[in-house]
């Protein structure tokens, strides 16, 4: 069998790395940019769902969002109805971080896809989608405290 996630981890670190060297011009640190994305994406959303989305557990999810909430690209706001809830929301900053980060991920696109036929280009997207799926079924488990057997 190929070294298929071998491959998926490569470009994820290439990528990675790419953007903390450029999106040090708009004072986003290592990994950042994720939170600001899903919270600009998902208005109101909370904290376990974008630790969820992200992959990373509640501790580094709630010390991502602490940073944006210092540096002013995120703000939280009490749940209408329940006020132990704190919603996400980008404040005006993180909408300005967020139109520099959809150029970035947009012209990414182009360089990575560079060659690829519309077709193939959604059906790699949609074999990713099951590969995730299938990794996220995993990472539940784990998550849980369950131990995989090999």
């Amino acid at each position: 069998m190929k070294e298929i996630l071998r491959e998926v981890g490569m470009i994820a670190r290439a990528l990675d790395s790419i953007s903390n060297i450029e999106f040090k011009e708009i004072d986003l640190t290592k990994g950042q940019y994720l939170y600001l994305v899903r919270i600009y994406e998902n208005p109101g959303i909370i904290q376990e769902k974008v630790a969820e989305m992200i992959k990373v557990d509640r501790t580094t999810a709630s010390r991502a969002i602490q940073k944006l909430e210092i540096q002013g690209f995120i703000e939280k706001k009490d749940d209408e109805t329940n006020k132990k809830i704190k919603r996400l929301f980008t404040t005006e900053n993180g909408k300005q971080a967020y139109s520099f980060l959809k150029r970035e991920g947009d012209y990414t696109d182009s360089v990575a896809l560079a060659g690829f036929s519309e077709k193939d280009s959604e059906k790699l997207f949609q074999l990713l989608q099951r590969v995730r799926k299938n990794i996220e079924v995993e990472w539940d488990f784990v998550k849980k405290g369950n131990k995989r057997e090999y």
